[in-house]
C-alpha cells in the first residue's frame, strides 16, 4: 500500500464508532488509528500524516467535513515547512452516517461515502466576466436612498425611485430618478434596462428635491441591480439570476445581506459555463415545424430561446440547474458542471463501496446542497439521522437529476432512489422526469422503485426514511455507459424478465414508435426529409419507409410535416433488439417507365393522378401530356424537348455538309455544261 491515501479516522468525542480498519480495507487506504478530538487534542496526529504524505507522493484523507478549515489551515502550515503541499480531502462521514439511531450498522455507508468523496471532479468550463461596479437601486422611498448611499462607497450608483417623495439631495455619488421598469433582460455584468416615465432629480433649488420632465423608453446598462422596490421581481426565477438581488424592504437583515452581496461584485470573475450545446443534433424544429420544446418549457429562468432549427443558450443567464440535459432526448444539451459520465460514476462507486464494506442493497437519496443539505445536518444532530441502508447523495439541483439518472441508480445496485424536494425546485421540470424513470421501471418488472419527497423539515424527512423500504432487486448490476437514452434502456433490459418487452410510457416521453396509415399514406416522404435523428429512412431502390425506434425521440416533427396526416406517435420503450434495426411501416410496387421501363415514383400514385387529370384537365386532352405523368425524369424531358410545340425547342440544326454533297454538285454543273455543248 505504498501509494495508498492515508485515511485518518475520528469518533468525534464517542459520538460515534467508526471502524478505522474496515474502512481502509474497504476503500483501499492505509488506515491510521481512530482519534477521539482529531481537530484539537489529536491534532498532532493529522500534522504527522500532512508532514509525512509529501515524501511518500500520497494523498491525505480526513473523515471530517465540518472541520475542513481547520485541517487546510494545517495543511498549509506543513506545507509552509516542508516546502510541498499535500493532496488533502475531508469527507464527511459523521453527520451523514456516524450520527444516527443505526450508527453501529453503518460502516458499509461510511466505506460508500469516504469512496466517492475520494473522486477527483472534473473542473468545469469557465468564462471570465468582469464588472466595473455599476449598480441600478429600485425602490420606493427612503430605505432606497439610504441603500444607494452605502453602496455609492465600493459601487457607481442610480437609484430609481417608483414615486416621488419628499427627500433632501443624496451625498454625492448617488444618482437620483423617478421611474419604472418596463422591462429587464441580461445577467451579472450586463443587464439592460427600459424604463418609462424617466425623470432625472434636479440637484438645485431649496425644499423637497424636484425632477425633470419624464420621458418613456429611457434605456440604460448596469452591471448589478438591487431590488428593494417589493413589487414582483423583474425575472423569472429570480434568486438564480447572477447579480440580481432582491430583498423586501420591510426585512432589514435581508436588506443588509443585498447591500453586502452587492458590495462584493467589482473586479474580475470566472462564470461557470453550466451546459454544453450540440446544435447539429437538437430535435427543435425542421424547416419552420416545430418539434421538441422540452428544454424550452423547463428552463425556469428563460436562458433558452428559439434560434432557427436548433435553440441558444445564453451562458450568462444560464443558472446552471440542469434540468435542460436532464430532458434533453437527443443529447444536443450536456451538463458539463460535472458531466454526466462522473454522476455515473458517482453512483457506481457509492454502490460498489457499500457492498464492499459488507452491506448488499442501499438505498438512494438525493438531495440539493441548500435545502436537502442542511436537512441532514439537522436530523443527524438533533434526530435519528439517516437509516443505515440510506446513502445521500448531494446535487447542485435536483432538477438535474433526470430520469436516466435515476434509472442509472437502480442499474448500479440501489434497491430505491428518492429525490428531496426543496422549497425552491421546480416541479414541472423534475415530476415528469421521475414519473417517466417509475414507469420504465415499472414496465420492466421494478414498481416502487423510484419516487420523490418534500421534507419541510428534518422530523418529516425521518418519518419518510425509517418507513419500511422495498426489497432488493435481486439483478445484477450493470454498468451505466453512453448518453442518457442508452442508459435508460440498458437499464430497463436489465431489470426486465423479458428481454422483448414493449414498456407503455406517458405522454411526452422521450421514446416511443412511429405509426403511419398505410391507407392514407402517399410515400412523399417528406416526414424523412426532417426527421432531426434519421429515426425515418426511405430506401433508394424502391418506394420504403423505413424506421428505427431507438432513435425516434419523438418530437412529432414527423407528424407536423406530412401532408396527409398520416402518421401518430405512441409513446413506449421496446427492450427488444429490433428496436435497434430499422423496419419497414410501408412500401408500394414502384411504377415502370412506358417508354424506358425503369422505375420510378410509386404505382398507385401515378395511376391515381393518371386517372384524375388525363381527359379531364384542359392540359391533359387533346395532347400526349398524359403520357409524360408516366414516364421517369429523363424520358419526360426528352419528351418535351422533341414534341412540336415545346417552349424549349429551337429551329432544327442545319445538315451537315460532306463530301458527297460537293461531288453531287460537282456532278451536276458537269453534266450542265455537257447540256449547253
Amino acid at each position: 500500500m505504498a501509494d495508498a491515501p492515508l485515511l485518518l479516522s475520528c469518533d468525534c468525542l464517542g459520538s460515534m464508532d467508526p471502524d478505522a480498519a474496515a474502512l481502509g480495507a474497504a476503500v483501499g487506504a492505509e488506515a491510521r488509528p481512530r482519534c477521539t478530538a482529531l481537530c484539537r487534542g489529536e491534532a498532532h496526529v493529522a500534522r504527522a500524516a500532512l508532514a509525512e504524505a509529501p515524501t511518500s507522493g500520497r494523498r491525505v484523507v480526513v473523515a471530517c467535513g465540518q472541520e475542513a478549515e481547520t485541517f487546510a489551515a494545517l495543511a498549509e502550515d506543513v506545507a509552509a515547512e516542508a516546502g510541498a503541499a499535500p493532496a488533502l480531502s475531508c469527507i464527511d462521514i459523521r453527520d451523514r452516517a456516524g450520527w444516527s439511531d443505526a450508527a453501529a450498522d453503518a460502516g458499509p455507508k461510511m466505506a460508500a461515502l469516504l469512496a466517492e468523496g475520494m473522486l477527483a471532479r472534473p473542473p468545469a468550463p469557465a468564462l471570465d466576466v468582469a464588472s466595473e461596479g455599476v449598480c441600478l437601486v429600485l425602490g420606493s422611498g427612503l430605505e432606497a436612498v439610504e441603500a444607494a448611499e452605502r453602496l455609492s462607497e465600493t459601487l457607481s450608483v442610480t437609484c430609481l425611485l417608483c414615486a416621488a417623495e419628499a427627500i433632501s439631495p443624496p451625498k454625492a455619488g448617488v444618482d437620483l430618478a423617478l421611474g419604472r421598469v418596463v422591462a429587464a433582460s441580461g445577467a451579472f455584468a450586463g443587464f439592460s434596462v427600459t424604463v418609462d416615465g424617466y425623470a432625472p432629480a434636479v440637484p438645485g433649488g431649496r425644499g423637497a428635491l424636484g425632477f425633470e420632465p419624464a420621458k418613456d423608453g429611457a434605456r440604460s446598462t448596469c452591471d448589478v441591480i438591487v431590488d428593494l422596490s417589493g413589487a414582483a421581481p423583474l425575472f423569472p426565477a429570480a434568486h438564480k439570476r447572477d447579480g440580481y438581488l432582491r430583498a423586501d424592504p420591510r426585512d432589514p437583515a435581508a436588506v443588509a445581506r443585498a447591500l453586502f452581496d452587492a458590495a462584493q461584485l467589482v473586479g474580475a470573475f470566472e462564470k461557470t459555463l453550466h451546459v454544453r450545446l450540440t446544435p447539429e443534433i437538437c430535435a427543435h424544429s425542421r424547416a419552420r415545424k416545430t418539434g421538441c420544446t422540452r428544454c424550452l418549457d423547463v428552463c425556469p429562468t428563460s436562458a433558452i430561446a428559439p434560434d432557427g432549427d436548433s435553440v441558444k443558450i445564453d451562458p450568462m443567464v444560464c443558472a446552471g440547474c440542469g434540468a435542460c440535459a436532464a430532458v434533453c432526448p437527443t443529447g444536443a444539451v450536456a451538463y458539463d458542471d460535472p458531466p454526466l459520465e462522473h454522476l455515473h460514476r458517482r453512483l457506481r462507486t457509492l454502490a460498489d463501496a457499500f457492498r464492499a464494506g459488507g452491506g448488499e442493497a442501499p438505498r438512494l437519496l438525493v438531495v440539493d446542497a441548500e435545502h436537502g443539505a442542511e436537512l441532514l445536518r439537522l436530523s443527524a444532530r438533533f434526530g435519528r439521522g439517516l437509516p443505515a441502508d440510506v446513502i445521500p447523495l448531494e446535487v447542485a439541483e435536483v432538477e438535474g437529476f433526470g430520469h436516466a439518472e435515476a434509472l442509472a441508480a437502480l442499474g448500479v445496485g440501489f434497491r430505491e432512489a428518492i429525490v428531496a424536494e426543496g422549497p425552491r425546485t421546480d416541479l414541472s421540470a423534475l415530476a415528469p422526469q421521475t414519473a417517466l424513470a417509475e414507469a420504465i421501471a415499472a414496465g420492466a418488472g421494478a414498481p416502487g422503485r423510484i419516487r420523490r419527497i418534500r421534507p419541510a423539515e428534518p422530523d418529516a424527512l425521518e418519518a419518510e426514511l425509517w418507513a419500511a423500504a422495498p426489497a432488493a432487486l435481486g439483478v445484477e448490476p450493470v454498468l451505466p455507459m453512453g448518453g442518457r437514452r442508452q442508459v435508460a434502456r440498458l437499464v430497463a433490459k436489465g431489470l426486465s424478465p423479458e428481454p422483448d418487452r414493449v414498456i407503455p410510457l406517458p405522454q411526452g416521453a422521450p421514446y416511443g414508435a412511429v405509426l403511419v396509415n398505410t391507407d392514407a399514406c402517399t410515400l412523399c416522404l417528406a416526414c424523412v426529409s426532417l426527421c432531426p435523428t434519421g429515426a425515418l429512412m426511405d430506401n433508394p431502390d424502391r418506394p420504403e419507409l423505413r424506421f428505427q425506434e431507438e432513435a425516434c425521440v419523438q418530437c412529432g416533427i414527423c407528424a407536423a410535416a406530412c401532408p396527409e396526416r398520416a402518421i401518430t406517435l405512441e409513446p413506449r420503450m421496446d427492450l427488444s433488439n429490433a428496436a435497434l434495426s430499422p423496419r419497414t411501416l410501408h412500401e408500394e410496387e414502384p411504377f415502370a417507365c412506358i417508354e424506358c421501363g425503369a422505375l420510378f415514383g410509386v404505382k398507385s400514385t401515378i395511376e391515381r393522378i393518371t386517372e384524375k387529370l388525363s381527359g379531364k384537365h384542359w392540359m391533359f386532352t387533346q395532347s400526349d401530356n398524359a403520357r409524360l405523368i408516366r414516364m421517369c425524369d429523363d424520358c419526360r424531358v426528352r419528351a418535351q424537348y422533341h414534341s412540336e410545340n415545346s417552349p424549349f425547342r429551337l429551329a432544327d440544326r442545319p445538315r451537315m455538309r460532306t463530301t458527297d454533297d460537293d461531288l453531287a454538285e460537282r456532278a451536276a454543273r458537269e453534266a450542265e455544261r455537257k447540256l449547253d455543248d
